[in-house]
């Protein structure tokens, strides 16, 4: 019956390789430091009892208060199930599968490749140039048939800002041909370098947000589409009747009001500072060839041997991140950034890693 069944499935899925996400790879830790979350709860009741009803396709006070928050008028403004559904819906609305193409530049976020595959359409990649900026010639010579070029920044795993002067010859290159769709699930702990007052400049391009990170609300699923109102316009045709949850609202309410903000912005400098102690340590580390500057809510660190620090890790409690497969991060691994103390354990265990940890050397 299975392999029946396979045979109904599209060609196209059932050659997908789906993205591995921290929670389905897996683990037993204590220590949760691969999936970029903010590492506590931050405290919700809800308000709303209308479960009996439909909640509204785009709720009024979310899409005001984080129009407010964002800079941009409401009319500028998509929310829905996370920025992973953004993403694809900007391929529903803008991508003919066997025709369009998107394109990418790695290392970079892993839902791209996996949504435009998804959808049947051709993705194209173009690696990131040193200190994982954008390789613009090489860019231009590959947009003939693409509509949409995702870029990330701060990028997901580096966690490095793209150069702004990079991203304006890239809209320019593109303008009347494609959408630049710049991810910046990351701007809350660097929003000076947000792109959404770009808007009014640029009527090709389109900012993703999120509630995962310094919002401490990964758990929610809600993430925003900002963009100019004639992409709104389009991606509302393609959007499911009630993306948003009546609770998911009712949070995501009180996460964007004047207090709301108060309490990320407070958990944001925490962090940063947390960080900023976390790649001091980690410099100082045997073992530890490189740790990059951040701009997000964690670390990529390259170590001699990545892969022997990974589990000894892991059989201690502590889950990391392996990005050791994306292009150009052989022995690297990203940490996200936990409590101080969590933090504390990650370095004691790279110090007391016993030499039986250690690879022999040949």
């Amino acid at each position: 019956m299975s392999n029946s069944i396979d045979a109904l499935a599209r060609a196209n899925v059932r050659a997908l390789t789906p993205y591995m996400s921290a929670r389905r790879l897996g683990g037993n830790g204590d220590v949760w430091l691969n999936a970029n979350e903010y590492p506590l709860a931050v405290p919700f009741e809800l308000s709303q009892q209308t479960l009996n009803r439909y909640p509204e396709c785009q709720p009024k006070q979310v899409i005001e208060r984080y129009a407010a928050y964002a800079g941009v008028s409401p009319e500028q403004v998509l929310v829905s199930r996370g920025a992973d559904e953004g993403i694809e819906l900007l391929i529903r609305a803008f991508c003919e599968p066997g025709k369009d193409a998107v394109l990418f530049c790695p290392p970079t976020y892993g839902m791209y490749s996996v949504s435009a595959e998804t959808f049947g359409v051709e993705y194209r990649t173009v690696s990131a140039r040193e200190e994982w900026q954008l390789n613009l010639p090489a860019i231009a010579d590959q947009l003939d048939g693409v509509k949409l070029v995702y870029i990330c920044s701060p990028n997901n795993p580096t966690g490095n800002l793209l150069n702004p002067e990079d991203i304006r010859q890239l809209l320019e290159m593109t303008r009347g041909k494609a959408l630049v769709v710049a991810d910046e699930a990351y701007i809350d702990f660097c929003p000076e370098a947000s792109l959404a007052g770009w808007l009014k400049d640029y009527p090709h391009l389109v900012v993703l947000r999120t509630l995962s990170k310094a919002f401490a609300l990964a758990g929610l699923r809600c993430g925003f589409t900002l963009a100019n109102q004639d992409v709104i316009a389009l991606l509302l045709k393609v959007i499911a009747p009630y993306p948003l949850a009546t609770p998911v609202a009712d949070v995501a309410g009180q996460a964007l009001s004047d207090e709301g903000l108060r309490i990320m912005r407070d958990h944001v400098r925490v962090l940063v500072a947390t960080r900023e102690n976390l790649i001091e340590q980690l410099r100082n580390c045997d073992g530890v060839e490189a740790v990059f500057p951040s701009n997000a809510n964690y670390v990529l660190a390259r170590f001699t041997h990545a892969s022997t620090v990974f589990k000894a890790l892991w059989d201690r409690g502590i889950i990391l991140r392996d990005q050791s497969k994306q292009p150009g991060l052989t022995n690297c691994l990203r940490i996200s950034i936990g409590t101080r103390e969590e933090c504390d354990r990650v370095i004691n265990a790279l110090k007391t890693l016993s030499a039986s940890d250690a690879p022999e050397q040949a």
